[in-house]
């Protein structure tokens, strides 16, 4: 089953797939620090070697380490809701819901069609069906058609540019197919690999074979893009899973 196209799950075999998607632990990416805190090595430490000199007579007997602390780098996921990802958008939102519930202070969740959506706050809720309830609710354009171009440069002038984006792990879950300008495309995934520390594109159909990155979209954001990535079963999103944690 992990290695299944989700696409072509039955009931029963769905039903399976979301537990074991709740049994997924992500282990979120992080950045260092400007604090310092004692370490076994590093930069010497003046003030805690002083410190504990005092406590000797003034007589320095071991000199104290410092390094930089690791902080959580933030992750934000952009999920593609349109009618050509619909067979996909459930496992998805659910691979985001665990992915929330694990970092919810450093990950940010937005769905993607004719507009912006953000579901961060749904997705905080603890039980996965309540939580995918409320994201159903809050989606107005669910399975509707896509407009990327448009919806990025909303989400890069609204959220990136204000601080969402900027040194973040950006991962764009879209099989990229566009109905708008692809050169606007481009240039929104251009502007946000500026402000990301890795952009990543999950494209389900990567994964299969024969498969060739001619659509418009994904031809528009190949240049700007660190990976692009397979997401049709849970065997991939597992992949993902060490690509943002290594990221």
């Amino acid at each position: 089953l992990r290695h299944h196209d989700i696409s072509e799950l039955t009931l029963d075999e769905r039903e399976h797939l979301r537990k074991l998607l709740e049994l997924l632990r992500p282990e979120p990416p992080t950045r260092l620090s400007r604090r310092r805190r004692p370490s076994r090595s590093g930069e010497a430490d003046p003030g805690r070697t002083l410190r504990a000199a005092l406590r000797n007579q003034g007589e320095i007997r071991s000199l104290r380490r410092r390094d930089r602390s690791r902080r959580p780098r933030k992750v934000v996921l952009l999920i593609d809701v349109s009618g050509s990802m619909e067979p996909y958008a459930d496992a998805l939102l659910r691979f985001a819901h665990v992915f929330v519930r694990r970092a919810s202070r450093s990950t940010e969740v937005f769905t993607l069609g004719t507009r912006l959506t953000r579901i961060t706050r749904e997705l905080r809720l603890r039980d996965p069906e309540h939580a995918l309830r409320a994201s159903g609710q809050a989606i107005p354009d669910w399975s509707g058609g896509t407009r990327l171009g448009e919806v990025l440069r909303a989400f890069v002038d609204r959220w990136g540019q204000r601080g969402a984006a900027r040194r973040a792990v950006v991962v764009v879950f879209s099989d990229g197919w566009e109905r708008g300008d692809t050169t606007m495309l481009g240039a929104q995934l251009a502007r946000l690999s500026r402000l990301a520390h890795r952009l990543i594109w999950v494209n389900p159909h990567a994964g299969k074979a024969g498969y060739a990155p001619i659509q418009g979209g994904i031809v528009a954001a190949l240049p700007y893009l660190d990976d692009l990535l397979a997401g049709h079963s849970l065997a991939t999103l597992e992949r993902l899973l060490e690509v943002v944690r290594d990221a």
